[in-house]
């Protein structure tokens, strides 16, 4: 099982960007982290992969009012970061998924 690149820095640009309150940063940053906590398990089907980045993006969409909350947004440089930080592990993994469907989900 092959685990992930330890000195990838998830979401560098988020933490980089005063914009995105880094607690904010850190919820997405755990959901992100759970799902290449799955992906090291070594799980191929494709089908189940893709349910786990849904279930990923869900959670993430749903931060978007605690976002707004703290004068911030998901907006078009999250969106970039974020897909960037998943084309990223979906590479790491050699997984077959486009990174904007692995990201379907969102509404941000």
């Amino acid at each position: 099982m092959k685990q992930f690149d330890e000195n990838y820095k998830l979401l560098n640009d988020m933490y980089q960007d005063s914009y995105f309150p880094n607690f904010l940063v850190d919820k997405i940053k755990e959901l992100v982290q759970n799902v290449i906590n799955f992906l090291e398990t070594g799980e191929q089907d494709l089908e189940i992969i893709q349910n786990k980045f849904d279930e990923m993006t869900l959670a993430i969409n749903d931060l978007q009012e605690e976002f707004e909350e703290n004068d911030s947004e998901l907006e078009t440089s999250a969106r970039e970061s974020i897909g960037e930080t998943i084309e990223y592990i979906l590479k790491w993994f050699n997984i077959d998924i486009d990174v904007e469907d692995a990201i379907g989900e969102r509404d941000w």
